[in-house]
């Protein structure tokens, strides 16, 4: 007969407003207090159960044990991903929405939209040359904005793009926020919503011709598994599920900046744009740095799991940062170390900083090549393109703020180019 063990349990009424304290080292602080990487608490006024490591993410992508559908806090659906997305279903509807996102991830994608962030950031480094001051995070927003809407076929007029990056930014600033910053997100995603689903009616009334494959394309003439078109308010929240995480690099690319200016030997190895060293140069910022926090599922049944009972309707949250620094995965977690990736040897469930699992069939994020490719080209520029100098500023950045960003936004002068 199995034996069952107790979950180490905090004591208290609930603990939202702690983790929203905490940040990013809430789960990570209490699994060294309690020594066990899983532990029970109380988060949203329910019984919550929080886990890292690569077996508890192994666990966590489990189709047959966790469902998405109920999991994400209503707050995080009003702004991040919007409702009725990708990320909120399961089964077969979800791999039905998946493979949807996961045809436009073309090799000749992934060329596209390198090519794309290499020409804004030409364009943005010769007006860099023209100003006294740069801040890389507010440059990159619309750089990048920029990228998605013509890599996704979205048209984006010069004089809209101050706009419609306010509006996608705020979708990722404000689910941890509250008071003004979470109404911003909120109101943000009803305009992005509203600007790209009138878009989408204007595809399907033939008032504008989308670009063949394009993401505008694929989604705007998308069937579900009935065969009918998806409606109006849910393909605009595909849609921005494409260009809003595009956007959102932006605090890759800040981190990446910073990772540059503070790590000159690792830059050095940069020289000569070496595809095989930037590659492993921006997955150590991804590891390193905090970026997404955690993931939430529920429990689909009741199950045991090494020992430990897991009831239907359990609230779960998987910690991703915590498991990038987890010391049993990785050797000394918390230096930056880029060539830790040479020849490495992990698994899908320890390297999980957009998530984690299978690309195709699971839940792990569809625009993570995109990520990529994004990157290296936006380090390139930054460790080999352009010369600068780095005037004292607070680099410094809090495990509190989610998303965390150097607080300075990583100020450079005198660019040359």
């Amino acid at each position: 007969m199995e034996q069952f063990r107790p979950i180490p349990t905090e004591e208290g009424l609930d603990h939202s407003l702690t983790l929203l304290k905490e940040g990013y080292l809430y789960i990570t602080n209490r699994t060294l207090g309690f020594q066990s990487d899983v532990f029970e608490t109380r988060l949203l006024g329910q019984r919550a159960i929080c886990m890292r490591g690569e077996e508890a993410a192994r666990l966590f992508y489990d189709e047959d044990k966790f469902i998405r559908h109920g999991a994400a806090p209503t707050r995080v659906l009003k702004t991040l991903f919007g409702e009725n997305g990708v990320q909120t279903l399961d089964g077969e509807a979800h791999r039905h929405r998946k493979a949807m996102f996961m045809s436009l991830m073309s090799d000749e994608a992934m060329h596209r939209i390198r090519e794309l962030t290499r020409k804004y950031w030409e364009l943005a480094a010769k007006r860099f040359e023209t100003q006294k001051e740069i801040v890389i995070y507010e440059e990159a927003k619309p750089l990048l904005c920029q990228a998605a809407c013509e890599w996704a076929g979205v048209p984006l007029p010069p004089e809209e793009v101050p706009e419609k990056t306010g509006w996608l930014s705020a979708l990722f600033d404000s689910p941890a926020s509250i008071g003004i910053t979470y109404v911003k997100g909120r109101n943000a995603r009803t305009k992005v919503e509203k600007w790209l689903g009138s878009l989408i009616e204007d595809v399907r009334a033939n008032r504008f011709t989308a670009t063949e494959h394009s993401a505008l394309a694929v989604i705007s003439f998308h069937r579900d598994l009935n065969g009918e078109l998806l409606d109006i308010n849910t393909a605009a929240v595909e849609l921005a599920n494409i260009i809003r995480p595009i956007v959102a690099v932006s605090i890759y690319v800040a981190f990446t900046a910073l990772a540059v200016i503070q790590q000159p030997e690792e830059r050095e190895k940069l020289a000569g744009s070496n595809e095989v060293k930037l590659g492993h140069f921006i997955q150590e910022v991804r590891r390193f740095y905090p970026f997404f926090p955690v993931l939430a599922a529920r429990t689909a049944r009741d199950f045991i799991w090494n020992g430990y009972r897991f009831e239907e309707g359990t609230l779960t949250i998987l910690d991703l940062y915590g498991t990038n620094h987890h010391p049993d995965l990785w050797d000394k977690p918390e230096r930056f170390m880029p060539d830790r990736f040479h020849q490495w040897k992990g698994t899908p469930f320890s390297f999980i900083p957009q998530g984690g699992g299978d690309h195709d069939m699971g839940h792990r994020c569809a625009g993570e090549w995109l990520t990529l490719e994004m990157m290296k080209e936006s380090l390139d520029f930054l460790a080999n393109r352009m010369s600068y100098d780095v005037p004292q500023q607070d680099v410094s950045y809090s495990f509190n703020d989610i998303p965390s960003l150097p607080h300075s936004k990583i100020i450079i002068q005198n660019v040359r180019v």
